[in-house]
């Protein structure tokens, strides 16, 4: 449930232009943003993520539809994936902390793993950025293409790299042995 209340606004968002046109679309995603983080602050379960996200689709939305130009809603992914990136490294190189070891908490690695899990994330995101970036103004597709990139291409992509991440960290992962019955 947790996954389709994250992906809620991307995946109205896509439904939506496939009926609509961007605009509307993007209209669309903005309410279903604001009425998601009133989900996730009644479930008690908001992130500064949530709040980050918010925050980018208004600017770039709101642009959007303002200004009745698409340009700014398909700068609003990249601009996303940099600011995870920037967070990540902020962490790191500021902070010196792995943010990720607090959003993952439940879960203990060595050191080295958790940053090592920060460089790739953040490099990941930016990845990503650089990716949306080129689809959206260097590929010369039209915006329906974009959109279903945006919203499919980027999840398969996305999830590939997690399990790719997982199957890493699973190396790691302290195991209880059966039979250990108290």
């Amino acid at each position: 449930m947790s996954v389709l209340i994250d992906f809620f606004p991307l995946l109205l968002f896509f439904v939506v232009f496939k009926f609509s046109d961007i605009f509307i679309a993007t209209g669309v995603a903005i309410v279903a943003s604001v009425v998601q983080i009133a989900y996730l602050y009644w479930r008690k379960k908001l992130a500064a993520t949530h709040w980050l996200s918010l925050a980018i689709i208004v600017i770039f939305g709101g642009a959007t539809i303002a200004l009745h130009d698409e340009t700014y809603i398909k700068w609003k992914p990249s601009v996303l994936y940099i600011a995870f990136a920037l967070t990540l490294l902020a962490g790191k190189l500021i902070w010196q902390r792995d943010l990720l070891r607090s959003v993952m908490k439940d879960i203990e690695l060595p050191e080295h793993v958790w940053s090592g899990l920060t460089w790739a994330w953040a490099a990941f995101f930016v990845f990503l950025a650089i990716l949306n970036w080129v689809v959206a103004f260097h590929m010369g597709v039209p915006t329906e293409t974009w959109v279903t990139f945006k919203v499919w291409g980027i999840l398969a992509i996305l999830l590939l790299f997690a399990l790719g991440q997982g199957l890493i960290l699973a190396r790691y992962l302290q195991h209880e042995p059966e039979g250990n019955e108290s």
